[in-house]
């Protein structure tokens, strides 16, 4: 595994009981100006599943999946919830790991995908004293892995419509929307996000065989209403569709956490239903035995060139 000695993965983090739900939205979106009314839609949303967020579970078991694949300790951190990145990155310096690789659950280039998460890693490491150098594994959005656990599962979810609809289904994929601006910004030379996914969801496409429309839409904003974000939302967009049947692919995110289970389960499901519209949702990529290898594969690359510092910037509304 190269130099390192050992994994950190890094995840968002996600509420595991009621009591937590209220103050991790306010953790996740302390200084974006978020209204109030938001955050309460939001908490009813957790609530609805339990006041339980998905994603902390699959980070469990995407860990217990990959440490038999690696020859390194693996370690996780989340950004917004416990285990914080932190409290685990003092952790790994009490075992003296000195150099760490981070496998981040976002395969994708943006401020909110990559630079968020290089910026809590480094405030991490400042609070800690003889913190493990951290180093970003790259972006994953066009690795075989990936690409193939999405062309299969997609295939899953094709199989689960009406036989005479599977041919001429449309596949939408959609991923969290963010600012225009975030947007513009992404990469170095601007636009990378909405390009990686372009690409990502044009790969799953050629694999899964045949010439198939698709759409890429948006979902999850979160931000001010008078503030610009991606669009069209993938529930506006559903009634616009000309095709007898649509697979939503979720290719924009690697677990099947909150967002994706009420915003397309939910929400996007109850949109078709009204319509007539016959829907199935491709699973995200989780503990797919190609993903899994896949990170072990980037471990095994050589070490990536570092961002720039003026990659990515954060919107002028995040500073301070």
């Amino acid at each position: 595994m190269g130099t390192y000695d050992a994994l950190l993965v890094v995840s968002f983090g996600g509420p595991e009981k009621p009591g937590d739900v209220m103050p991790f939205l306010e953790n996740v979106v302390r200084g974006r100006g978020v209204p109030r009314e938001r955050l309460l839609e939001v908490e009813a949303h957790y609530h609805r599943f339990g006041g339980r967020s998905p994603i902390n579970q699959q980070c469990r078991d995407l860990i217990a999946a990959v440490e038999p694949t690696v020859d390194v300790p693996v370690y996780w951190g989340n950004r917004n919830w416990h285990p914080y990145l932190e409290d685990t990155l003092r952790r790994m310096a009490a075992d003296g790991v000195r150099r760490a690789a981070a496998f981040v659950t976002s395969a994708y280039g943006s401020y909110s995908a990559c630079r968020q998460y290089l910026d809590d890693i480094a405030l991490a490491r400042a609070a800690v004293e003889g913190a493990p150098e951290v180093v970003k594994l790259r972006h994953y959005f066009d690795h075989p892995g990936f690409v193939g656990a999405m062309v299969d599962h997609t295939r899953q979810a094709l199989d689960r419509l009406p036989a005479e609809h599977r041919d001429a289904a449309r596949l939408v994929f959609t991923a969290h929307s963010v600012p225009v601006s975030m947007a513009r910004t992404a990469g170095p030379g601007g636009g990378q996000y909405e390009a990686q996914l372009r690409q990502a969801a044009a790969a799953v496409v050629a694999g899964l065989g045949g010439d198939r429309e698709w759409d890429l839409v948006w979902q999850s904003r979160s931000g001010p209403a008078h503030v610009p974000w991606l669009e069209p939302d993938v529930c506006d967009h559903l009634p616009k569709i000309d095709a007898p049947a649509v697979v939503l692919v979720p290719i924009g995110f690697v677990s099947d956490h909150m967002e994706v289970v009420y915003d397309l389960d939910v929400e996007a499901a109850q949109t078709a239903a009204a319509l007539g519209l016959p829907l199935a949702r491709a699973a995200t990529v989780g503990v797919h035995p190609r993903f899994v290898a896949m990170v072990g594969e980037l471990l095994a690359e050589p070490e990536p060139v570092p961002c720039a510092a003026t990659c990515c910037p954060a919107p002028p509304r995040r500073h301070g």
